[in-house]
């Protein structure tokens, strides 16, 4: 079950990103740390700041993906796809897939017309999954994150949402992290 998470669902998103944040630190940006000393305040505000998905498998909370809209007048067609998890054990079973499908309706509703992701170099999993989902590589930067003093590539991707429906894309599987913002 899909849910977009609301400003009463805090406890739900602060134990499903504190999860992923802790149990993959090399996938995100941010790292644990950065979150766990977050006021309420901002947690609210970061959840209905940006779209928000959790996928629940008997009741609890095993997968994310947020989307990030660009604020600027003339890029507001553009969102980022954002703190993407599948817990370890429920990856394969299509929730990665379940998710994006609800953010890009989500997306497609809002008026988005492009969606854009970085990912770990280091995970060719995502990488092709996305690719299978249509986002296309459009570029790297060398040395985008420092986990632990290792520099690790972002591999950044986009996918156009304004005219999936005529490309037919095919069913995917999923099992991976990506990378946030």
């Amino acid at each position: 079950m899909i849910r977009h998470l609301g400003p009463e669902d805090i406890d739900i998103f602060r134990r499903i990103r504190l999860e992923a944040l802790r149990r993959e630190p090399a996938a995100f940006a941010s790292s644990a740390e950065d979150w766990e000393a977050l006021p309420d305040a901002e947690w609210r505000r970061r959840l209905t700041a940006n779209a928000v998905f959790v996928d629940f498998h008997d009741g609890e909370p095993v997968a994310m993906m947020g989307l990030m809209r660009q604020s600027a007048s003339k890029m507001a067609h553009r969102a980022t796809v954002i703190m993407v998890y599948v817990r370890k054990e429920r990856r394969g079973a299509g929730h990665a897939t379940a998710l994006l499908d609800a953010v890009v309706d989500h997306a497609r509703v809002a008026g988005i017309r492009l969606l854009e992701l970085a990912l770990s170099a280091e995970n060719p999993t995502a990488l092709r999954f996305y690719q299978r989902e249509g986002f296309t590589e459009i570029g790297r930067v060398e040395a985008g994150i420092l986990h632990e003093g290792r520099e690790i590539d972002d591999i950044m991707m986009t996918r156009r949402i304004d005219h999936d429906a005529s490309i037919g894309l095919p069913p995917a599987s999923d099992g991976f992290t990506c990378r946030d913002c």
